[in-house]
């Protein structure tokens, strides 16, 4: 999809947005019918981002007038949610929010729209990707052959690592025992660490028992109501590993393609303002969370911002080493010359 196109489906939700009240009275929708679908999201029930997967099958509703309606459920409330992706790509349900680091070990162009280890520091950076750059287009040509559309990123900031140990530059990882996953899971053992990709259910006890120094496990509110703070003593940011984030909205291709073009846009509205206010909410959590921690003892360390840019050009060599068929090469570059543009290789 170029940028006009895109552009154009941008202009499309706008007027989709002005024009729900005049399709609504002039009776059009109701004798269209409702388009429903079902959604399955990653969260769990009552959670602040499960939260704003039904503002966003709202806002879907609201800008078709209420002519599309999407329900939504938390994760594996349908399918375990390791199954999601068949269940969608299937026709069991029309729609998924995943992260694309699940399906790295199978499409390794995943790894690159999920998250990339001493990546992008600024999440507006890895949005400008995939709306300015040829990102979208790039991770549709990933799900593609599955049966399956990408429709839009929600795109947010770092999560933190926390440890037993001070850690105040990048070497002070070499030759910690850790926990990562996906990408960073081979990028993080380049840097010396020892790494075991535990369930985000086992850090706690992992880091409370010694088996693991040093965590990744989600964004720094959610970690606090886990309780890491009793069991790792330091925070360290910016969380190197995974600086920014991006979870996607997955369509099964057919449903997608049955939607007219208000539908489609209103998805592709939606979507990006669910980014914009998922993100505010969490850069306003984080200093909440942050004194928090504070008050419970935990040291917040912050690494040198040039000692994490190093870091980022030795870890382009480790990129390449994951970017293994030619989508993911050419992921990787098109991410790699963006962040040169922006000096930050």
């Amino acid at each position: 999809m170029t940028q006009t196109t895109r552009r154009k489906i941008l202009h499309l939700g706008g007027a989709a947005a002005l024009a729900a009240p005049a399709i609504l009275s002039t009776g059009a929708a109701r004798a269209q019918g409702v388009t429903k679908w079902r959604m399955q999201a990653l969260w769990g029930g009552g959670t602040t981002p499960m939260r704003y997967e039904e503002d966003f099958c709202a806002r879907v509703a609201e800008l078709t007038g209420g002519t599309f309606e999407i329900t939504p459920f938390s994760g594996g409330q349908i399918v375990p949610s390791a199954q999601a992706f068949d269940a969608v790509r299937g026709g069991a349900f029309e729609m998924m929010k995943t992260f694309d680091g699940y399906t790295a070990g199978k499409i390794p162009a995943h790894g690159f729209s999920s998250t990339v280890p001493f990546g992008f520091p600024e999440a507006d950076q890895y949005e400008a990707w995939f709306y300015e750059r040829d990102g979208l287009d790039l991770v549709r040509e990933s799900y593609a052959p599955a049966g399956l559309t990408y429709v839009a990123p929600t795109v947010y900031g770092e999560e933190p690592i926390h440890s037993r140990v001070a850690i105040r530059k990048i070497a002070d990882m070499n030759g910690l025992k850790g926990r990562f996953v996906g990408l960073a899971s081979a990028v993080m053992a380049r840097f010396g660490v020892s790494v075991s990709p535990l369930p985000t259910s086992e850090v706690y006890s992992a880091l409370d028992k010694g088996l693991i120094d040093i965590a990744d496990r989600g964004d720094i509110k959610a970690n606090y109501e886990e309780g890491l703070h009793e069991v790792a003593p330091f925070l360290i940011l910016p969380g190197v590993h995974q600086p920014t984030t991006a979870t996607s909205y997955v369509a099964n291709t057919r449903a997608y393609e049955a939607l007219d073009d208000q539908k489609k846009a209103a998805l592709a509205v939606a979507a990006r303002e669910i980014s914009g206010t998922l993100r505010q909410n969490i850069i306003v959590s984080n200093g909440e969370y942050l004194a928090k921690f504070e008050e419970a003892g935990v040291e917040i360390l912050t690494l040198d911002p040039e000692d994490v840019a190093e870091a980022r050009g030795r870890a382009v060599e480790f990129w390449a080493e994951a970017a293994t068929d030619d989508l993911s090469r050419r992921m990787m570059d098109s991410q790699v010359a963006l962040m040169k543009d922006l000096r930050l290789l």
